[in-house]
């Protein structure tokens, strides 16, 4: 798909009445082609519903680099997964993989090649060397396997020199991010014993842990943890099971179309998600509930109802990849909005609350940013050019301002290939 150099985002005239229907969930569709290469390789796994975007095709890329069998029906949104005949669970015995940007594929596949035997490393843009993996790292160290970073400043390129999990007590800090931890989850049914997963320091982004654990339950592998997420048993039992597996859409990519609701306001439903979803961030709509807004909770969809608007303060540290979806909402609330307990997202694409601070004091929001959130005082906001930091959720979540406010113009639109490529084709529907 071919972008502009900018795009400048119309405001609504009338107030939305729609239904859109979001791409596949990015988590959900990198933890499953995971989990679809470790199933039993006389079958494989067919997964649906799968989002196509840079995140998943960097996975894909790097899984056939690996020696996986992956075939891809974009048109039907069905990707099939096979290890093959190999009896190593990694084909490959040496692999170098370039994964962009995409955290998931650096945090998940450095876990995943350990599992091999031989020599791996692990690439990615600029902006990847600048996000740190030394603690996921350090774990791996700990079962046996000679992982460091190429530089020694525990940032990648990565270096996984393999010869297997050998198991027992590991101890894991995910207080910068919860996908080292599910990223070691995954590949630990394939250790020579039990793995025993000791969480240190606290964990951000929980709800994404659970989805893992969910997921690895659903292709076989059950997981014992403690109610606090600080302690898990993961049995050995050496593969996963092979599968039909249906992916939901995107709950992150669905909070940009709630928030147009509420923002407008108006009403705004996307099919095929429910309140009971896996992915955590279906919360982002309780936290519009409390700003004023009404929930449609139907059979088949989930949707928001517009309504006056307050400000609240809200902890976002478990569904933290909304964070920037609610700023731009806040700026159209009564009184301020505060954001609080994600400290963790200034080390994703962007220093998100930096990014985030900047840009909305660009188009004239009263912008209060301290170490691990923001104050989002409104006022009257003007139009202005948006720098987007290479980040899709900036692109996304300030696009919404737009739909008010005359004359703002996204810079770099095509960094929402990331993770949802048609977002402003889906955000016109809206009209």
């Amino acid at each position: 798909m071919a972008y502009p150099d900018s795009i400048q985002i119309q405001p609504l005239t009338a107030a939305p009445k729609a239904e859109i229907r979001v791409p596949g969930s990015k988590s959900i569709t990198n933890r499953a082609l995971v989990l679809a290469a470790l199933s039993d390789p006389k079958s494989g796994s067919e997964l649906r519903g799968v989002l196509q975007s840079e995140d998943t095709e960097m996975m894909i890329a790097a899984l056939r680099e690996l020696g996986f069998r992956v075939h891809t029906d974009w048109q039907s949104g069905v990707v099939r997964v096979q290890r093959g005949p190999s009896a190593s669970i990694i084909p490959a015995r040496e692999a170098d993989l370039f994964v962009g940007n995409s955290g998931t594929t650096m945090r998940f596949l450095t876990s995943l090649v350990a599992l091999g035997v031989g020599r791996f490393r692990l690439e990615g843009v600029t902006r990847m060397r600048e996000r740190p993996i030394e603690d996921l790292l350090a774990a791996l160290r700990q079962l046996g396997v000679n992982a460091y970073s190429e530089r020694g400043n525990g940032f990648p390129p990565v270096i996984v020199e393999a010869n297997g999990l050998r198991g027992g007590l590991v101890r894991i800090k995910a207080d910068v991010s919860s996908q080292y931890l599910s990223g070691l989850l995954m590949a630990a049914p394939f250790a020579s014993e039990e793995v025993a997963i000791e969480v240190t320091g606290g964990l951000v982004s929980a709800p994404y842990v659970e989805m893992t654990l969910d997921l690895m339950w659903q292709f076989g592998v059950e997981v014992d943890y403690d109610d606090s997420m600080n302690y898990f048993e993961v049995p050995n039992v050496g593969c996963y099971v092979s599968r039909s597996f249906e992916i939901e859409p995107d709950a992150s990519a669905a909070s940009y179309f709630f928030a147009a609701a509420a923002l407008a306001p108006g009403e705004v439903c996307v099919p095929h998600l429910s309140i009971s979803s896996l992915q955590g961030d279906v919360r982002f709509l309780q936290v519009l509930e409390k700003m004023g807004c009404e929930l449609l909770a139907e059979e088949g969809r989930l949707g928001i109802r517009g309504g006056r608007l307050w400000g609240i303060d809200v902890d976002m540290n478990d569904i933290s990849d909304t964070v920037m979806t609610l700023a731009a909402v806040a700026c159209f609330a009564e009184g301020p909005t505060t954001i609080r307990n994600v400290a963790h997202i200034r080390h994703k694409e962007t220093n998100r609350l930096a990014a985030l601070a900047t840009e909305l004091r660009r188009v004239g929001a009263g912008i209060e940013e301290f170490a691990d959130g923001l104050t989002i005082t409104p006022a009257p906001l003007h139009g202005a050019e948006i720098e987007t930091y290479n980040d899709h959720r900036v692109a996304m979540s300030m696009a919404l301002i737009g739909l008010k406010v005359p004359g703002i113009v996204i810079k770099n639109p095509g960094c929402v290939a990331k993770t949802y490529p048609s977002f402003f084709d889906d955000l016109e529907k809206l009209r």
